[in-house]
């Protein structure tokens, strides 16, 4: 009885703690570089899904700069026009965004951010 116990407790542990990883890990970032770029202009665009029904979404091409200065272009869509002038944190893996999310500028690497300022 008592070995079956903890086996339940070890269960609804495991189960619990995997809700929680996924609930706050987002899997898109994981194993990614992360690049930061200064909105500018985005370009409309629009497409067709499946439906017919006609969407639209933004594609930017910003000069991106790693925790070290390094400097990458980085090409990604956002549903919506984002703020000009915000800093974000692109995430890339294999050369493609697969998340990103707006940062202060305080949150900015020094290198990547005396880049920015320079662009």
């Amino acid at each position: 009885m008592k070995a079956f116990l903890i086996t339940i407790i070890t269960v609804l542990v495991l189960l619990f703690g995997s809700v929680l990883l996924l609930q706050n890990v987002n899997l898109n970032r994981l194993g990614t570089h992360q690049y930061y770029v200064q909105v500018g202009k985005g370009v409309k665009m629009e497409d067709k899904a499946d439906n017919g029904m006609t969407y639209v979404y933004y594609q930017y091409t910003l000069d991106g700069f790693d925790k070290d200065g390094k400097e990458k272009n980085v090409i990604f869509t956002a549903n919506k026009e984002l703020r000009k002038d915000a800093y974000l944190r692109v995430y890339l893996k294999g050369g493609k965004a697969s998340s990103y999310q707006e940062v202060q500028e305080q949150e900015l690497p020094e290198p990547a951010k005396r880049e920015l300022e320079g662009h």
